[in-house]
């Protein structure tokens, strides 16, 4: 059955950081919301771009692109597209954001730099439980 789903009450249903639910499912993509907070780690989807609007807060994204770095600021109502392959950095100082992501696509990439901190969930999204 397809039920609407309200995104500020899928958001209130858990509080876990870096740990997307999938609020619906779109031919082979995951809809998934995710509250942010704090560094997540250098990542990169290979073979994927991903999509990202901010549903409060502010979300920055570093990106290593053509031997340099540089950081994208976002604000609630932005949107902003990580291209395949490159490598990129989500941090926030708090906020709330929504991703389109093929199904099985993990948080962390299919490879990552460094330790995984322990408020990072490495996972292909969490069913949304209402």
């Amino acid at each position: 059955m397809n039920d609407p789903v309200n995104l500020h009450a899928a958001l209130a249903s858990f509080d876990q950081i870096y740990s997307p639910r999938i609020v619906a499912r779109m031919n082979d993509y995951d809809v998934r919301v995710a509250h942010t907070l704090g560094e997540h780690v250098w990542h990169v989807h290979e073979d994927t771009d991903e999509f990202f609007l901010v549903l409060d807060g502010e979300f920055d994204i570093a990106l290593r692109e053509n031997g340099a770095e540089r950081t994208v600021v976002l604000h609630a109502g932005d949107v902003f597209v990580v291209p395949r392959g490159t490598e990129h950095k989500p941090s926030s100082p708090g906020g709330a954001i929504l991703m389109f992501e093929p199904t099985g696509t993990a948080t962390t990439g299919d490879r990552y730099e460094g330790e995984l901190p322990a408020h990072i969930d490495s996972t292909t999204g969490h069913d949304l439980t209402r």
